[in-house]
């Protein structure tokens, strides 16, 4: 799997990395989970993204981890949902790191983000500065953010985040030129969320309601056509041609898992294709913001 130096941090991830939200739910046990967690490691991924919000993820990341602390990166995101506490203030953000932690049983944290809060909240509640504190503390290596739009860009201008991770793919491609090069010229780490486009092309019709939607309208307005290689564009569209160090593919399968893996090892798209999913996007935009 092909490492990539995050930024000007002091580590490298893995290009593709390992969305942990799969393995939080109730539709798997314990030993499953670990199952498809051992099965990424095992395969070169060294990124594993997963969430406050991710059900049982970080509490089974936790009983994964001994013994592999060294050869993982951890990444997390926090700011709501704990008993006693406000979301989005300085002392959730604090609160949250200090849960991950024990979750996961380690004494740090590679990578913690905010997970999508609104400009106001960056800018008045003290959050991006609980981010720093932690790091000053040596409880976090990077201070992060997870987002779109216009708080993205004003988290990349600002002095307190050296990563981010926002959404990449055929169908969300205003970031690559913009926030993603805006990141970059600023030696940024770049995770790039949502690479297969929430698999839009799955369905027949429109998904009322489904998360795919908005990506299904974009996708039907841009008459793309890849016939049976949908996933295999798209995951090489977004890892190669995206801007960003690592993609993050979630799964509860190692089948699954494999078969991106066997997508991604087919490498860079052509030069043709990769003008023609830029061009026909930026024909067809019709103020497509980045998706949540």
């Amino acid at each position: 799997m092909q490492q990539n130096t995050f930024g000007n941090n002091s580590f490298s991830v893995s290009l593709m990395g390992f969305g942990a939200g799969h393995i939080g739910g109730d539709n798997m046990n314990d030993a499953e989970a670990i199952r498809v967690l051992e099965t990424a490691l095992d395969c070169g991924i060294t990124l594993f993204d997963t969430a406050r919000g991710y059900g049982l993820s970080e509490q089974r990341i936790g009983k994964f981890l001994p013994g592999k602390r060294d050869k993982i990166i951890l990444s997390t995101k926090v700011g709501y949902s704990i008993d006693g506490y406000t979301d989005w203030t300085y002392d959730i953000i604090k609160a949250g790191i200090e849960h991950a932690l024990k979750l996961m049983g380690t004494d740090y944290l590679d990578i913690v983000h905010l997970h999508s809060c609104d400009r106001y909240v960056l800018q008045n509640n003290g959050v991006a500065e609980a981010l720093v504190r932690a790091k000053e503390e040596g409880k976090i290596r990077v201070a992060a953010y997870s987002g779109e739009n216009e708080e993205l860009d004003y988290a990349i201008k600002s002095d307190f985040f050296t990563s981010i991770q926002t959404s990449v793919n055929i169908f969300d491609q205003r970031g690559i030129d913009a926030f993603c090069v805006d990141a970059r010229k600023k030696n940024m780490g770049i995770i790039a969320k949502r690479p297969m486009g929430n698999f839009a092309w799955t369905y027949e019709s429109q998904p009322y309601g489904d998360y795919a939607e908005d990506y299904w309208l974009r996708m039907k307005a841009m008459e793309l056509d890849f016939g049976d290689r949908w996933s295999e564009v798209a995951m090489r569209f977004a890892a190669f041609h995206g801007n960003a160090d690592s993609i993050i593919i979630g799964t509860g399968s190692s089948e699954h898992l494999r078969n991106n893996i066997k997508l991604l090892e087919m490498g860079p798209l052509t030069e043709d294709e990769v003008l023609l999913i830029k061009e026909t996007f930026r024909r067809c935009d019709d103020n497509w913001a980045g998706q949540i």
